[in-house]
């Protein structure tokens, strides 16, 4: 990435400003740094604002790009009691190889608008989970000529399943569909055209009323279900809250098949306001 040093500088003044913005207290239950999603939506006339920053060092076959370096600013909004929308513009950077010209790529990505509908809530002494699904509509801001963006409009759907297993343990399931697009963003993702099978799990705990910590698995595959061209990774996170309404969400990535990091490290902040 062009600038790293300075750029990782200008990314922790950023978090620090905000940080000391949020000053409205609230609950909040963080879906960062994990890729599966929760059920949860933000509160009726609440903001949630997700601030991350996932460094990785890609496959030797996406080779001369070598490291990808993404910040994401999403802010989502309860608009009723069980719905949220929400719209999230990355930052992208890729790092290749002297061969490579230009060798530094640095820019905005593809934007999203997400809705997502919490349309069952899990119960007491209840065997159902909490349930959810979200649509998300992805535009081509980034520029493919740069492999900042993939040039093409995606719209994908999510179901997510949501169950207390214990007191403090949380279990997630996603499963999903991108009708067409593609599921690249720079050198990751699935490139081939056309429809995508997404899932994920996590399972989380609460160890302390600050901390948590989880593991997940999630991956994606073509329509044609050729693995060669699939997704697949794995993250051990979690998140510690730093105050009622704000956490300190971290993680380290691996992954396997070309569209995943080879490994990876996550770190954000979540802010309910």
């Amino acid at each position: 990435m062009v600038h790293q040093g300075h750029g990782l500088f200008t990314l922790c003044q950023w978090l620090l400003t905000l940080a000391f913005l949020v000053l409205v207290s609230g609950s909040i239950q963080a879906q960062q740094p994990f890729v599966t999603d929760d059920a949860d939506v933000s509160p009726r006339r609440k903001f949630t604002l997700e601030i991350g920053n996932e460094y990785d060092i890609l496959q030797r076959s996406a080779y001369p790009a070598l490291r990808q370096n993404t910040t994401g600013f999403e802010i989502s909004y309860g608009v009723l009691k069980n719905v949220e929308v929400g719209f999230s513009l990355p930052l992208l950077g890729i790092l290749s190889s002297r061969v490579a010209t230009p060798r530094n790529v640095f820019g905005i990505s593809d934007s999203t608008l997400h809705v997502k509908y919490n349309f069952y809530r899990e119960r007491p002494k209840s065997r159902l989970p909490a349930m959810a699904i979200t649509g998300v509509i992805q535009f081509h801001t980034g520029d493919p000529s740069r492999d900042l963006g993939s040039g093409l409009t995606d719209y994908y759907i999510n179901g997510i399943l949501q169950k207390t297993v214990t007191i403090n343990t949380t279990f997630r399931l996603n499963g999903g569909i991108l009708f067409s697009g593609n599921e690249q963003s720079g050198e990751l993702g699935i490139r081939v055209r056309g429809r995508v099978f997404t899932a994920g799990g996590s399972l989380v705990k609460q160890f302390t009323k600050r901390f948590d910590l989880g593991v997940e698995v999630a991956g994606a595959v073509p329509g044609n279900f050729d693995l060669t061209k699939g997704q697949l990774q794995a993250l051990l996170g979690g998140n510690y809250f730093v105050r009622k309404n704000m956490t300190f969400d971290f993680g380290i990535v691996a992954g396997h098949f070309p569209a995943s990091p080879r490994v990876g490290v996550v770190l954000g902040l979540t802010m309910e306001f």
